[in-house]
């Protein structure tokens, strides 16, 4: 898995005890994941369909790193189906993990049409996934 983004852990992603908002993560993580499956599957036509349970590992505080890990799993008809995980960048301590996060390609009516990918492609060699 590659972590393509980081953010910065600020005031105002904080929530009343002091880390990180379980909703601004989840924030940055489907933006992540919708950017990911728009470049894999060639079309800005993506919504999110699914997200399976979302695991709370640990948390982040004010001032903490932390990179978004996304990898595209299988791809079916119409979908892209990937797998998550956040860490902190300086200590690499899980913060959370999706194990399914399904994206799927819809026309301007929003009906399902289907793109035609059966593998990862890549735009750029520095996403490439390592072996």
């Amino acid at each position: 898995m590659n972590f393509y983004t980081r953010k910065w852990v600020k005031p105002e992603n904080l929530n009343a005890h002091g880390t990180l908002f379980g909703g601004s993560l989840l924030s940055w993580i489907d933006e992540e994941a919708a950017i990911y499956a728009i470049i894999q599957l060639g079309t800005n036509n993506c919504v999110t369909k699914y997200m399976s349970e979302i695991n709370f590992v640990s948390s982040a505080r004010q001032g903490d790193i932390v990179e978004l890990g996304i990898k595209a799993t299988s791809f079916g008809r119409t979908s892209l189906t990937l797998t998550c995980q956040v860490r902190n960048k300086i200590t690499q301590k899980i913060i959370l993990t999706i194990d399914k996060m399904v994206f799927v390609c819809v026309d301007d009516n929003g009906v399902p049409f289907a793109h035609g990918k059966t593998k990862i492609t890549y735009t750029d060699e520095r996403l490439r996934e390592e072996e």
